[in-house]
């Protein structure tokens, strides 16, 4: 947390010496009636300011357009770049991070032209921080050492303190903890020299954090208790709440539990007073953490702490304190353990709702920014005797504790079985023939959840440890790869029976039972890197009894029944000639025959090849199509959303990231033929999921994309296949996808798992 909080001390840092002026409130309507037109870009500059200041983001950066236009009209170039930096800022907080960079560059530019030494420095200090937010901390350290020179060589002391404690922050993410502490040390000299009361009190919480993870617990508790004195004497409420919270952290560790949770009771109370709904969070799930064995009351905090972080994902997030306190905290594991204790309690729909949040909170961990909807915001329903203790809870000790957990656990027996199991509205309206499968994968076993409409949800444990079955997920996909080079290798079927046994075999009969077709799946870590539909019962792959509907999460994904349209395909094909290298990557001339095969089967269908397939020309012709197929290079990376990209044939790239800023909201499926993924053998699948979202983010109901390159005769066999059954029209795409890949599976030639399995149906594909 503390290394966060100071990012933000230097980001205010930076602001306020360019100019901020946070007492002012200005509108616009006053600057009109001047006539002085660089008072009236100022003014709209002061009111950007305001308005970042209070998250009106949107409101900001129209303030700060309309003053970058007066300021260019009048010449006045410092002003220019003055403005060209804050809507860098502005970029920032959108995670725009290419935008926020260019603004930068442009306003260092100027800055560097007019010899503004001040606007250079900080313009440097702002662009490191971008390349923070992307990971990218050998560019963060440089532009920080930039801005720490010229602060030096201006004598500029706040500047120099602010580029000390940004370049702590690299250096103590990077593990180079010596190195943070002697620039951390530095800058707490600085601060304590230019009565820089905030800076230091920030310094001290970050110095804390450092050697509480170096497990020098007693040193770190000195330094957050010298923190929480100087914040409380400055009346930093906030930061009052950041030396509480980790104190609270570093008792923990020294299993001083009394005083671990007094601490966070405090945290709390003063995070709900100044309406700081992170810290809130944060601090009800370490209170959880702590009670973990008190289960009762553990899922009582945990729900609290769930539920004030989706009431905030629904508003747009913030690049200000609530957004840095938790910037590289990965908060994912509060959901993973909430839905660990649920189940303990035999509470399955609950964990379900939990576990389809989980998927919510990896999106924001792999990308940030997710907004949630009407659903999310809602959380987990507290039960009647959660609400009532959640308001009469006293202040208790940890022993005292034990007894509370009892009395909440009484009551909640007491209801009615109903009560408990039932499922909220937009579960109720799961379609007919369908079940969710959701997996989740714990250190030391696996559980898995079913739900089918009409029938009371199914919670099954298998016994394996999480690393045991990831080895046997990385053996089965090794070895459906290597049908590659040798299509009779059926290496493969022993790990996909065994896979069968773990994941399918104990909800047999409970999928039968139900009268399943179709399973809307969501899987768990590197479950996402196999096909679920390759897994063999020891006669047939599953996909020859179900159709397979891979989902982001069930409440992000509308399940209304669609108006039947005929099929109407733009197809891109990335082509060249066999051999040679075209943007660095291999030239794909199989995607032309890919394409001129789907317009013979599709008679509404327009083709975009090499040089005439560019993104603009994509754009253009999206209103006109339901159905988008890439024949092209595409890279999707766990960890790194911003090298994760689809390249089109003209070397135009669209990163992950904009791929929702793309407007498509007559397209009912993309297909990336393809496209690759689990670059990064240490991944999670996070960026499947990622890909997922944003693409119906910007409008496309599903997605179809492959988890491994087909070779290319296969990939063409199997697009036929599909594309002539959803010419049929009656069928849905998992239902054609489906009878696609068992044509495969019945032929000869393509029949090895290698060739059908790795395409995958994300989305809503019924």
């Amino acid at each position: 947390m503390a290394r966060i909080y100071s990012l933000a001390f230097g980001v205010l840092t930076g602001l306020l010496a360019m100019g901020w002026q946070p007492d002012l409130l200005f509108v616009t309507a006053q600057a009109q009636t001047m006539q002085d037109r660089k008072a009236e870009a100022d003014l709209l500059r002061s009111q950007g300011i305001q308005q970042h200041k209070t998250s009106q983001f949107e409101a900001a950066l129209r303030s700060w357009q309309k003053a970058l236009t007066i300021y260019r009209e009048i010449n006045d170039r410092k002003g220019e770049g003055r403005t060209l930096n804050n809507l860098g800022i502005v970029y920032h907080s959108f995670g725009k991070y290419d935008k926020a960079i260019d603004y930068h560059l442009q306003a260092l530019a100027i800055a560097r032209e007019i010899k503004d030494k001040e606007g250079e420095g900080k313009d440097l200090g702002n662009l490191g921080i971008v390349y923070l937010s992307l990971g990218k901390y050998d560019k963060y350290i440089e532009y920080e050492q930039q801005w720490l020179a010229i602060s030096r060589e201006i004598k500029d002391r706040e500047s120099e303190a602010a580029a000390l404690n940004n370049l702590g922050i690299a250096y103590e993410r990077l593990g180079k903890y010596d190195k943070a502490i002697e620039c951390y040390l530095q800058d707490l000299a600085l601060s304590r020299e230019i009565k820089d009361r905030l800076g230091e009190s920030n310094t001290l919480v970050n110095l804390g954090t450092i050697y509480k993870i170096l497990d020098k617990t007693d040193k770190a508790i000195e330094y957050f208790v010298q923190a929480l004195a100087i914040k409380r004497d400055i009346k930093d409420r906030w930061g009052e709440v950041q030396a509480l919270s980790n104190l609270g952290a570093a008792y923990l560790a020294l299993i001083d539990f009394d005083k671990a949770i007094d601490y966070e009771r405090q945290a709390l109370a003063i995070s709900r007073e100044i309406n700081n709904r992170e810290s809130e969070s944060n601090a009800l799930s370490l209170i959880g953490y702590m009670l973990y064995n008190r289960t009762d009351l553990a899922i009582l905090y945990y729900k609290q702490s769930i539920n004030v972080r989706e009431s905030i994902r629904k508003d747009i997030r913030k690049l200000d304190k609530d957004l840095q306190q938790s910037y590289l905290k990965t908060v994912s594991i509060d959901y993973k353990r909430l839905a660990d204790r649920l189940l303990d309690r035999g509470r399955v729909i609950e964990a379900l709702q939990v576990l389809d949040l989980l998927k919510i909170q990896e999106l924001d961990d792999y990308l940030k920014n997710i907004k949630g909807n009407d659903r999310t915001s809602q959380g987990i329903r507290l039960l009647e005797p959660e609400k009532v203790f959640s308001i009469q809870l006293p202040a208790f000790s940890f022993q005292q504790s034990r007894e509370l957990n009892r009395q909440l656990a009484r009551q909640i027996q007491r209801l009615p079985k109903s009560e408990i199991d039932k499922p909220p509205d937009y579960l109720q309206k799961l379609p007919q023939g369908t079940a969710l499968l959701y997996p989740l994968i714990l250190d030391d076993r696996l559980e898995i959840v079913l739900f089918s409409a009409n029938t009371p949800a199914i919670h099954r444990t298998v016994n394996i440890k999480k690393d045991d079955l990831e080895k046997l997920v990385t053996e089965f996909k090794d070895n459906l790869v290597q049908g590659r080079k040798d299509p009779s290798d059926d290496g493969f079927l022993k790990p996909a029976q065994k896979l069968y046994d773990i994941l399918i075999k104990p909800i047999e009969a409970d999928l039968k039972n139900a009268k399943t077709t179709t399973i809307l799946y969501a899987p768990d870590g590197k479950l996402r890197y196999v096909p679920l539909t390759a897994l063999y019962d020891g006669k047939q792959f599953l996909i020859e009894n179900y159709a397979v509907n891979n989902l982001i999460a069930y409440i992000l994904t509308d399940f209304t029944p669609k108006t039947s349209k005929q099929p109407s395909v733009l197809a891109g094909a990335f082509g060249g000639k066999k051999g040679e290298k075209l943007f660095g990557q291999d030239a794909l001339p199989a995607s032309l025959v890919e394409v001129s095969e789907i317009g013979k089967l599709i008679e509404n269908s327009k083709a975009l090849i090499e040089n005439n397939f560019g993104r603009k020309a994509t754009e253009g012709q999206l209103p006109n199509y339901n159905i988008l197929h890439l024949s092209t290079h595409a890279e999707f990376k766990s960890g790194d959303p911003d090298n994760s990209f689809i390249l089109f044939g003209n070397g135009d790239i669209l990163r992950l990231r904009e791929i929702s800023e793309l407007k498509m909201p007559n397209i009912e499926l993309i297909v990336l033929s393809a496209c690759e993924t689990a670059v990064v053998k240490s991944g999670s699948g996070v960026e499947i999921l990622g890909f997922g979202y944003q693409i119906q983010k910007a409008g496309a109901k599903s997605a179809i994309a492959s988890l491994w390159r087909v070779n290319d005769a296969g990939t063409q066999s199997l697009m036929q296949a599909f594309y002539g059954y959803v010419k049929q029209g009656d069928r849905s795409k998992a239902s054609a996808l489906r009878q696609a890949q068992i044509d495969l599976i019945r032929g000869k030639q393509f029949s090895h798992p290698f060739y059908w399995s790795p395409f995958i149906l994300i989305g809503n594909g019924l």
